[in-house]
Parts: C-alpha cells; sequence; structure tokens
C-alpha cells in the first residue's frame, strides 16, 4: 500500500460476540459497549481526508492480533497492526515469528501491551519485559507506550536501555486534562528527549471533561507534545471508537488541525502523515 493522504494512527475496532472488553466496567462506557467494524470507520475516515489507518490491539489476548491482520488484509483502508504477545513469556521471540510468517503478517507493525494496568509502575524495567522488548526490536517492530504519568520514569529508563527498539507513546500518556500538567511535562521532556521515541496526537479528548471541553483546554498541553517531540516526531491518531466518549470522529480531526494551526504546512504534513508511515513502515 501506498500511503499519500492521511494516516489515522490509532484506532481500534472490536465485536463483542466474539469476546469480552474487559475494560469496558461502568455504566459510563455504555455508549461504546457495541460492536466496531471498518466498515463503520471507512465513510469516517474519507470524509476526514483519511487514507490509511493503524488499527490497535484493544486486550491482551493472543487470538486478537490474528483477527486484525486478517481484516487488514481485506481491506484497502487499514494499512498496519499494532498487536499483542506476552512480552514476559520465553517463546517471545517465536510469537511474533509466528504473526510474521502469517500470509498476512506483512501488516503487522507493532507490539503494545496495557502498561497502565499494571500494579507496578516499574514493569517495564523487569529484566523479562525488557527481553521480550528486545525480541520486538529484532523484529523489526515497532512498541506502543500505553502509559499514564506514573509509568513515565520506567518508560525513559526503558527507551535509553534499549536504543534499537522504536518506541511510540500512546495518548501523549494521557495527563489529566485541566489538572497541573506536572510532573507528566517534566516527564515527557525526558522521554522525548531520547530519538527512538516518537508520540501520538491522540486521546486526548477523553482525558478532559466529556461534555464540556474545549479546544483551549488541550492546546498547553499538545503544545509542550510539539515543542518536546518536533512534529517529525508526533503522529495523528483518532483513538476512534473510544473518542465517541468525548467528540465524533470528525471533531477529533478538527481538534487535531485546530491544535497543529499554528505550525507550517511541512509539520502539519509530518504530523497527519509522514511521521506515522515513516515510523510504522506502512
Amino acid at each position: 500500500m501506498s500511503v499519500t493522504g492521511r494516516v489515522d494512527a490509532h484506532h481500534h475496532l472490536w465485536d463483542l460476540t466474539v469476546r469480552e472488553q474487559a475494560w469496558m466496567v461502568g455504566p459510563e462506557l455504555e455508549p461504546i459497549r457495541r460492536n466496531f467494524t471498518v466498515d463503520e470507520l471507512a465513510p469516517l475516515t474519507a470524509a476526514a481526508g483519511v487514507s490509511a489507518t493503524v488499527v490497535v490491539q484493544t486486550v491482551s489476548v493472543p487470538a486478537e492480533t490474528p483477527e486484525l491482520l486478517s481484516i487488514a488484509d481485506g481491506n484497502d483502508l487499514i494499512a498496519g497492526v499494532v498487536g499483542w504477545v506476552d512480552l514476559t513469556a520465553a517463546g517471545v521471540a517465536d510469537a511474533l515469528a509466528g504473526l510474521q510468517e502469517r500470509a498476512n503478517g506483512s501488516w503487522l507493525k507493532g507490539i503494545r501491551h496495557q502498561v497502565h494496568d499494571e500494579a507496578d509502575p516499574r514493569w517495564l524495567c523487569r529484566d523479562d519485559v525488557r527481553a521480550g522488548l528486545k525480541a520486538v526490536a529484532e523484529a523489526g517492530l515497532v512498541y506502543d507506550l500505553l502509559t499514564k504519568t506514573p509509568h513515565l520514569p520506567a518508560a525513559v529508563e526503558t527507551a535509553a536501555a534499549l536504543p534499537e527498539l522504536t518506541f511510540v507513546l500512546d495518548h501523549i500518556s494521557k495527563p489529566v486534562i485541566g489538572a497541573d500538567p506536572e510532573p507528566w511535562a517534566t516527564e515527557l521532556r525526558s522521554l522525548a528527549a531520547l530519538p527512538n521515541v516518537f508520540c501520538k496526537l491522540s486521546g486526548m479528548v477523553t482525558e478532559a471533561s466529556w461534555t464540556d471541553w474545549k479546544v483551549s483546554d488541550l492546546k498547553p498541553y499538545a503544545d509542550i507534545v510539539f515543542d518536546a517531540f518536533g512534529p517529525d516526531r508526533v503522529m495523528f491518531g483518532s483513538d476512534w471508537p473510544v473518542c465517541l466518549l468525548a467528540a465524533s470522529y470528525s471533531e477529533v480531526v478538527e481538534t487535531a488541525e485546530s491544535l497543529t494551526a499554528d505550525l507550517t504546512p511541512a509539520e502539519q504534513t509530518a504530523i497527519f502523515t509522514n511521521t506515522a508511515r515513516r515510523t510504522y513502515k506502512l
């Protein structure tokens, strides 16, 4: 696939008839407690000028990744998959090879784990996890960091210890929008100082007040990201359908356009197309 238009570097798909989403707990998540397919996403991306996407895992279940690879192989929108393997398993290299050797294995671009759900904020520094991350690097894949502020120090140490691995920080590490940006801002800058780390401008609307957020609430955080990483290491992601808790797909895209309005056209193109295309080898 030759990617020339905008890239949505982060969205999800799920079918609740196949498996439950264990994280989907509480009445506030009722609006997204249904199936979401690529057929529903496609007209939304087309209207926003998005020609390619990266679909990202949602559960720590080995079977999900082959399912996402099959979906990617069967349509013209999804250009890459960020899947899941057990990084702590002794056979992680074999698991990665098994995925890549599938007929549709070329769609696998990265691996992710819900680090922010781990009780140990230094989970990324465990020897078994580091060994798994080395296997991800050796497989030529990217690692998506799903963290919150308490996990950032371990992310900094781990990314520094594994310069051969490309890390992509999801959802700008989920700062609480409207709260004191420290220590998130300082830790984010420490992570951005490492050249092998990239960042997704994604997931911000659901870290703000779902019912009355404004672009001006998000802008200070986005500006810190732009200043820390530079546009060549930032990529747009919708986080659809999770974003629907606070905003429609088009609203998320328009918000990203507003947040990047002060950047040059070349910098905007980096964020909306080139960074994701280069980082995930789309």
